[in-house]
């Protein structure tokens, strides 16, 4: 495997980042394994779906940071789900967890948000859980857009479960205003559900035009990373991506 840029700041102040997204399942499965996978990945940004939301989520979100050299920036229960874990080259400018309408007999959908500044860029920052209902999920996909739009940052990075395929509506949409990075320059594997049986890309990593994708994809065959961990962690596999991030 072609192996992805290290994180850097280049002269002119632009970061070189490494983006990862990952459905942890609440974190019930092996706890260990996942955070094996997320270290070996060498993140500065990991944009969580199915966080633990419910009893004691913060301890579970505090642990799964401290296991990986990271901390938590924002989202958890209070954005219903979708957490954001960064590094310590991230300077936080402001965080805003969101909780999206509730459909009667559905979840509760929610995006966590961030701005925050790494070398000389300043970046928007949405993970994303969407909906298993159809019509719900296309109507948070118009919510996304309007939640980049609103962040008013010169370059964003938007990452999650859509729970729809490239070919599906909800999908087409957010790829139709930000780039879908696999799709830009795909690096790795495609398929990220499920670990045992992969056939299916339902997650992905967006950013806004302007950010120079260096490649994306799910990391097997990573250095560190075990097809026996990415089977344990949870049931989706993670995108990883390297991106540049002008200087704003």
């Amino acid at each position: 495997m072609i192996s992805l840029p290290d994180s850097r700041t280049e002269p002119d102040g632009s970061a070189v980042i490494r983006v990862l997204s990952y459905n942890v399942r609440s974190m019930r499965d092996d706890c260990d394994a996942l955070a094996r996978v997320i270290s070996a990945c060498e993140p500065d940004l990991v944009f969580v779906q199915e966080a633990p939301r419910f009893f004691r989520w913060r301890k579970r979100a505090a642990w799964l940071a401290a296991r990986t050299d990271l901390v938590v920036l924002s989202g958890g229960g209070t954005a219903a789900g979708p957490l954001l874990l960064c590094s310590l080259r991230a300077t936080v400018e402001r965080t805003e967890d969101v909780l999206l309408p509730l459909t009667p007999g559905l979840h509760r959908r929610g995006f966590a948000t961030a701005v925050v500044r790494i070398g000389g860029a300043r970046i928007g920052l949405l993970s994303c859980h969407l909906s298993l209902q159809t019509d719900e999920r296309l109507t948070q996909a118009g919510m996304l857009l309007d939640r980049v739009r609103a962040m008013k940052v010169p370059h964003a990075v938007v990452a999650g479960d859509l729970n729809d395929r490239p070919q599906g509506r909800s999908f087409r949409r957010i790829a139709k205003e930000l780039q879908d990075c696999w799709a830009v320059k795909p690096w790795g594997s495609e398929y990220t559900s499920t670990p045992g049986d992969p056939h299916q890309r339902i997650d992905a990593i967006f950013a806004t035009e302007g950010v120079e994708v260096l490649g994306c994809g799910v990391p097997l065959g990573l250095p560190g990373i075990e097809e026996s961990d990415l089977r344990a962690a949870t049931d989706h596999l993670p995108v990883l991506a390297a991106l540049r991030v002008p200087a704003s």
